[in-house]
């Protein structure tokens, strides 16, 4: 069961995922996140505080969003990444595409 919550705080628009983002919940999840496409500059937070599991679809979400939002002046920050999804994060290069709180 994946949820996702979007809330704005601080100027930031933040991303809470919640479970697991498997290739099954890729494309509701994908939709959810719409809103982070159009932020116009504010900075992009996803916490992945209660994030158990990514895949090979929830990663392309990530850098879907990563492009989208460079390309509007904006940054990507992954926070509270924890040692499974950092690891699959290394293993793929994502580490070195966004920035880390």
């Amino acid at each position: 069961m994946m949820t996702t919550t979007i809330q704005e705080t601080d100027g930031r628009l933040v991303a809470i995922l919640s479970g697991e983002l498997d290739t099954a919940a890729a494309r509701e999840t994908e939709l959810a996140l719409q809103p982070l496409l159009k932020s116009e500059g504010k900075p992009v937070v996803i916490d992945c505080t209660s994030l158990e599991y990514i895949s090979s679809s929830g990663l392309r979400i990530l850098l879907g969003i990563l492009k989208q939002s460079k390309a509007s002046g904006s940054s990507v920050t992954l926070k509270n990444v924890n040692d499974v999804i950092r690891e699959v994060l290394e293993l793929t290069g994502f580490v070195s595409l966004f920035e880390f709180e």
